[in-house]
């Protein structure tokens, strides 16, 4: 079954089809993006349209961005992508355990991302002091990236949980494990989100990282704790009920994790590279 996965078309017949042969999974998942589409194309049109006539004391762009960091970012949301694509590829091909490595990259690399617009905007707060209402700017700025930012937030949960559910028994239980198991990655990619990329990227500009252990010990140990619980929970406890057959879910969400990164792909040519132009 999986060699004929790997070289054949995706057999869907383990989900109801429509009048079109596009599962209804993936039909539900393209008729959001499609809302999702109009949603971001009125947030980056507001942008644009106050950057072209910007009010007196609107702030000055080019003097608030990083645009080092930004790309690095962005860098690092493409390349969650690939990480996306390949285990997409990997359950067509019936290997859970290669689609488990490569959805808990993607979630890395999707709190990488995360990690540095939280310090990006608290940079923005409080050394450029450009706030949510302060100036025209910084409202239609917030608005439109924070929004993407929760976007990838929930990609990141919706990816957590495809990732628990590949360990589901092939006899049905493990409740309980499940709920742990993903609780150990809400505690671990958590700590990596809210200390772990701000606090390295502040060493980067220059804080010693002596401080920066000293200031976050708990936080350090908590998701130390996190790490050890999600390998001990990730070993293997025989058959499990995941496989090829599950292959359009996970699809469905790696449709979902491609149109947020081509969403900022947009917004960082939009807000970010024109200016510079």
């Amino acid at each position: 079954m999986s060699s004929h996965a790997a070289t054949g078309p995706i057999d869907h017949h383990h989900d109801h089809t429509t009048s079109t042969g596009i599962p209804n999974k993936k039909l539900l998942w393209w008729a959001f993006l499609a809302s999702d589409c109009m949603f971001f194309g009125a947030l980056i049109s507001t942008h644009m349209v106050y950057r072209l006539n910007p009010p007196p004391g609107n702030a000055v762009p080019t003097q608030v961005f990083n645009i080092e960091l930004t790309s690095f970012s962005t860098f690092i949301l493409l390349m969650s992508s690939l990480l996306m694509a390949l285990a997409v590829n990997a359950i067509q091909r019936g290997n859970v355990k290669s689609t488990r490595t490569m959805l808990l990259g993607t979630m890395f690399f999707g709190c990488i991302f995360l990690g540095g617009q939280v310090y990006e905007f608290e940079h923005f707060v409080h050394a450029q002091k450009m706030t949510l209402s302060n100036s025209i700017f910084g409202s239609t700025f917030y608005t439109l990236t924070g929004t993407h930012g929760t976007h990838v937030a929930i990609g990141v949960l919706l990816l957590g949980m495809m990732y628990v559910r590949t360990f589901k028994p092939a006899n049905g239980g493990g409740l309980f494990m499940n709920f742990a198991h993903l609780l150990a990655i809400c505690v671990t990619f958590g700590v990596a989100f809210i200390w772990f990329v701000p606090g390295l990227i502040e060493v980067v500009y220059g804080l010693p990282i002596g401080t920066l252990f000293q200031r976050a010990a708990i936080p350090l140990a908590v998701g130390a704790a996190g790490l050890v619980s999600l390998f001990w929970l990730g070993r293997s406890r025989g058959a499990v009920e995941f496989g090829e057959k599950n292959a359009v879910d996970v699809e469905a969400i790696g449709l979902y994790w491609h149109f947020v990164d081509i969403v900022w792909i947009i917004i960082f040519t939009a807000v970010y590279l024109l200016e510079y132009l």
